[in-house]
C-alpha cells in the first residue's frame, strides 16, 4: 500500500512536480509500493528496462560487472528516480542494482512514464532536465577518476561527506569500506593506504567514524573544485 507521505515524497520530485493533479494521479495508479530487504538485485544490467524505479526509503548500490571484474558506479538515497536514461530510451539496462539496507521503491511502468513524455510538455522539459543532470554527474564522476590519484579521490570524498555533515568535526561513513573502495575506482587494500596516509592531514579513522582534526590541512592537499565536487542536485 501506499503511504500518503511517500506519495507526498514522490510528488516534489523533479520531474513529476511539474504534472498535473490529475495526471500524477493517474502515474501513481499504475505504479506499485514494495519493501525489499538488505542485498536484493532490483535490476540486472542487459536486461530490459520496463519499470522506472523511485528511492523513497533506504539505500541503493548502482554497479555493473564485465570478465569477472566488478565496480560500483554510484549509491542512491531517497528520494531519488534511477535508471531513467534506459526508460526513456526503451533500451537495456546499463547498471544492475542492489539494496543496501532495507529499501522501499516505487515502481513506476515504463510505458506510462514514455507516454506521459509524450502527452506533457512540462514533464517532458522536467525529464531533461534530470537526464541533462545525470549526464553532468557522470562527467564530474570522470573527471575525479582520471584527474586525480587515488589519495586525492578519497580526500575529496571526505571533504564533500563532512560538508553533507554540516561541517561537523566528525561523520560516518555511509556505505562499507568495500563498496567504497569500488566506487572510488580502487581496491580494499588502496582505500587503507589512503587513508592512513591522510592522518598527515589530520583525518582519523575509526572504524567507519571519521575525526578530521584539521580540515583546513586537508582542504589544502586536497584541493576541492567546484567543476568536480559540487553536487548537481
Amino acid at each position: 500500500m501506499q503511504r500518503a507521505s511517500d506519495i507526498e515524497a514522490v510528488r516534489n520530485l523533479a520531474p513529476f512536480c511539474s504534472l498535473a493533479p490529475g495526471t500524477f494521479e493517474e502515474l501513481t495508479r499504475a505504479s506499485y509500493l514494495q519493501r525489499f530487504p538488505r542485498h536484493v538485485t532490483l535490476l540486472e544490467e542487459g536486461q530490459s528496462a520496463d519499470t522506472l524505479h523511485v528511492l523513497v526509503e533506504g539505500g541503493v548500490e548502482m554497479f555493473a560487472s564485465h570478465e569477472g571484474r566488478r565496480t560500483t558506479i554510484a549509491i542512491f538515497r531517497p528520494v531519488t528516480a534511477f535508471i531513467l536514461a534506459a526508460v526513456v530510451r526503451a533500451a537495456p539496462n546499463l547498471m544492475s542494482a542492489r539494496t543496501l539496507e532495507s529499501s522501499r521503491v516505487l515502481l513506476i511502468p515504463a510505458d506510462t512514464i514514455r507516454d506521459l513524455i509524450r502527452r506533457d510538455s512540462g514533464f517532458a522539459v522536467a525529464m531533461i532536465d534530470q537526464l541533462a543532470m545525470g549526464f553532468r554527474t557522470v562527467v564530474k564522476s570522470l573527471k575525479d577518476q582520471k584527474l586525480r590519484s587515488s589519495q586525492e579521490r578519497v580526500a575529496n570524498y571526505l571533504l564533500r561527506l563532512q560538508v553533507q555533515s554540516g561541517g561537523a568535526d566528525r561523520c560516518e561513513l555511509p556505505i562499507d569500506k568495500t563498496t567504497l573502495a569500488a566506487l572510488l575506482g580502487m581496491t580494499r587494500e588502496n582505500l587503507s593506504r589512503s587513508l592512513a596516509a591522510l592522518s598527515t592531514y589530520g583525518v582519523e579513522v575509526r572504524g567507519r567514524t571519521v575525526v578530521f582534526h584539521d580540515p583546513a590541512a586537508l582542504t589544502a592537499y586536497a584541493q576541492p573544485d567546484p567543476l568536480i565536487d559540487e553536487s548537481e542536485r
